[in-house]
C-alpha cells in the first residue's frame, strides 16, 4: 500500500467510526435523551417524537442514499462525502450542546428530530462514498482487502461508544453521567470530525469518476438510470435480497441482538454485557480484513453467503449456550417449569412495537407481555371466546385484569423456581479483565464467534456492491440496497424478534427472523447474482467513450 492509498483508506474509513458512534450513543443513551427532551409532554406528543426519531435513525436513511449518491455520480465522490461527514458530525456535537426540554420547552425536542432527520440523511450518502472511493483507488485483485478496512471501523465505532460511555460514567458516577455527563460522549465526536474533514480535505478526485467526467461519459440522470431502467433496477434488487438482506441480520444478531439477548432475556447488567461485546469486538474485528483479503482469492459470494449459512445452522445452539452459561439458573427454568396463557385468540396481537410508544391494553397482550418481560417461556391455550386471559404456572392462575397483576405474576413465577433477576448465577463483571473464569470466558469466546460471522459477510460486502455497477451510476446504485438492507431489514430485528418472543413464548423463537432471512440470502444470492472478484469495473467505462465522443461529433 503506498502513503496515499492508506491515506484515502483512512479519511474514507472515518465516516463509518462516525456512523456507528453515533448509532450506539442513540441506542444505549435512548431513556435519558428521551427523558431529557420527550418526558415532560403528553403522551401522544411523546410518541410522535420517539416515531420521528426512531424513523430517523433507520427509515430515512434510504432517502440520504438517494440524494447524496445522485450527487456523488453527478458532482463528485470527494465533495459529496466531505459534506455528508460535515452534516453528520455537526449534528452529533450539537446534540451535545443542546439545551434540554426544561430549558427551551417543545423547541428542544424539535431541534434534536432535526438534528436525527440531518443525519439519518448523511448516514445514507456516507457508506457508499466511501466505499465507491476506496474501490476506484483500490489495484485490481485487491478490492476486497482494500475496502474491508471501511468494515473494520464500522466495529471500530462501535467499539470505541463503549468505551467512551463505560470510561465517563465510571469517572462521574451513575448521577452525575444522568444528570449531565450524558453530553461528553456526543462532544467528544468533534475530535472525530476535525480529524476526518482535516484528511478528507486532502484528498483528489476519484481517478476513475475524474477521467469520466472529463471524457462526458457520467451520468446526467443517475436516479432514472440506476432505477429507472430494469437492467440496473434488477441487479440491485438482487443485490438487497440476494446479499445485504442476509449480511444486515447476521450484523445485527451478532452485536445489536446479542447484547439485547444479555440484558433483557438473560438478565445480565448493563456494564457486564457491555464488557462482554467490547472483548469479543477486539478478539474477532481482525475478520473484516482477513475474509476481505480472502474474497480477493476465492470469490465474494463464497465468504458472504458462507457466512449467511453458517450463522443461520448455528444461532439456535450458540444462544442456548449463551443462556445456559449467563444465567444458569433461570436456564434451568425454562427447562423444567411449564407455564400456560389461556386466553381467547382473538385477544391477542402481535406485539410489533419498534419505536417503544405502541400500547397493547388486551389482556392477551397484558399478559404475554409481562411474561415476555420477565423471560418465561410459555404456551398458549385458546380460552372460550370473551374470556379474559390467566397465567397458569403448576396449580397456580393469575388473572391478568386482576389488581397488581404484574407484581402478583411476578410473585407467582419466583415462588415456581423462577430466579429472581439478581440470582446469584448470573454472570458479573468486577472489571474489564475479570474474564478468567468460565462463565465470562465461554460466554467472550460465543460472542466472538458471532463476531466472525459478522466480519464473514461485512468484510467483503463494499467490494461485492461496488463491483455490481457501472462508474456512471455506481454511488446511487450500490447505496440504496444497503442501507435499506442495514436501516429496515437489519434495523427492525430486535423489535421484531421481540414480538415474535412475545407472540409464541419461547424466548429463542426471535431468532426465527435472521435465520429465516438468511437462508433466503443464500438461495437468492447462490443462483442469481454473479461472482464479481475479477470484475473490470472500468471496463463499461471504456465503452462509453465511443459513444461520447460520437454523440459531441453529431452535436
Amino acid at each position: 500500500m503506498t502513503r496515499e492509498e492508506r491515506r484515502v483508506i483512512l479519511a474514507s474509513s472515518l465516516g463509518t467510526v462516525f456512523e456507528w458512534y453515533d448509532f450506539y450513543l442513540y441506542g444505549s443513551l435512548a431513556v435519558i435523551i428521551g427523558a431529557k427532551f420527550f418526558s415532560q409532554f403528553p403522551e401522544g406528543t411523546r410518541n410522535i417524537f420517539a416515531l420521528l426519531a426512531f424513523a430517523a435513525g433507520f427509515l430515512v436513511r434510504p432517502f440520504g442514499a438517494l440524494v447524496f449518491g445522485r450527487l456523488g455520480d453527478l458532482v463528485g465522490r470527494k465533495y459529496t462525502f466531505l459534506v455528508t461527514i460535515l452534516i453528520m458530525g455537526a449534528s452529533t456535537f450539537i446534540v451535545g450542546i443542546l439545551p434540554t426540554s426544561d430549558q427551551i420547552g417543545i423547541a428542544a425536542a424539535i431541534i434534536l428530530i432535526v438534528l436525527r432527520c440531518l443525519q439519518g440523511l448523511a448516514l445514507g450518502g456516507e457508506y457508499g462514498g466511501a466505499a465507491t472511493y476506496v474501490a476506484e483507488h483500490a489495484p485490481h485483485g485487491r478490492r476486497g482487502f482494500y475496502t474491508s478496512f471501511i468494515q473494520i471501523t464500522a466495529t471500530g465505532g462501535l467499539f470505541l461508544s463503549l468505551l467512551v460511555i463505560l470510561f465517563t460514567r465510571g469517572v462521574l458516577g451513575e448521577a452525575a453521567f444522568n444528570d449531565w455527563g450524558w453530553r461528553i460522549p456526543f462532544l467528544v465526536s468533534i475530535l472525530l470530525l476535525g480529524i476526518s474533514v482535516w484528511i478528507r480535505m486532502q484528498l483528489q478526485e476519484s481517478p476513475a469518476f475524474k477521467k469520466m467526467k472529463e471524457e462526458g461519459t457520467h451520468s446526467k440522470a443517475p436516479l432514472t438510470e440506476a432505477f429507472g431502467q430494469w437492467k440496473n433496477a434488477k441487479v440491485a434488487i438482487l443485490a438487497l435480497f440476494g446479499l445485504v438482506a442476509g449480511q444486515a441480520v447476521v450484523w445485527y444478531t451478532g452485536q445489536f441482538y446479542a447484547l439485547f439477548f444479555l440484558g433483557s432475556v438473560l438478565k445480565v447488567d448493563g456494564y457486564t454485557s457491555n464488557l462482554l461485546i467490547a472483548w469479543a469486538l477486539l478478539l474477532g474485528s481482525g475478520g473484516f480484513v482477513l475474509f476481505g483479503w480472502l474474497s480477493d482469492k476465492i470469490g465474494r459470494k463464497p465468504i458472504i453467503l458462507g457466512g449467511c449459512l453458517i450463522a443461520a445452522l448455528t444461532y439456535f445452539p450458540l444462544f442456548k449456550l449463551m443462556s445456559a452459561e449467563a444465567n444458569p439458573a433461570l436456564h434451568a427454568a425454562h427447562q423444567n417449569i411449564h407455564v400456560v396463557v389461556q386466553a381467547d385468540p382473538a385477544d391477542c396481537s402481535f406485539q410489533f412495537n419498534p419505536v417503544g410508544t405502541a400500547r397493547f391494553t388486551n389482556s392477551c397482550d397484558i399478559a404475554k407481555a409481562a411474561l415476555a418481560r420477565l423471560s418465561v417461556n410459555y404456551i398458549v391455550e385458546r380460552a372460550p371466546p370473551g374470556t379474559a386471559a390467566s397465567v397458569r404456572i403448576g396449580d397456580v392462575a393469575v388473572d391478568s385484569t386482576a389488581p397488581n397483576f404484574t407484581q402478583t405474576l411476578g410473585a407467582a413465577i419466583t415462588a415456581a423456581g423462577y430466579p429472581a433477576a439478581s440470582n446469584p448465577t448470573v454472570v458479573k463483571m468486577a472489571h474489564p479483565f475479570d474474564l478468567f473464569r468460565e462463565q465470562p470466558a465461554v460466554l467472550i469466546l460465543v460472542l466472538t464467534v458471532l463476531v466472525i460471522y459478522v466480519t464473514m459477510v461485512y468484510g467483503p460486502i463494499a467490494a461485492a456492491l461496488v463491483e455490481l455497477f457501472p462508474t456512471r451510476i455506481r454511488y446511487t446504485s450500490m447505496s440504496l440496497p444497503y442501507h435499506i438492507g442495514n436501516g429496515w431489514f437489519g434495523g427492525l430485528l430486535p423489535a421484531t424478534s421481540f414480538a415474535m418472543i412475545a407472540q409464541t413464548g419461547d424466548v429463542y423463537y426471535g431468532l426465527w427472523y435472521p435465520v429465516v432471512i438468511a437462508l433466503a440470502t443464500v438461495v437468492i444470492g447462490t443462483f442469481f447474482l454473479p461472482e464479481t472478484k475479477d470484475r473490470d469495473i472500468f471496463a463499461e467505462d471504456m465503452a462509453e467513450v465511443p459513444r461520447a465522443k460520437a454523440a459531441r461529433a453529431r452535436v
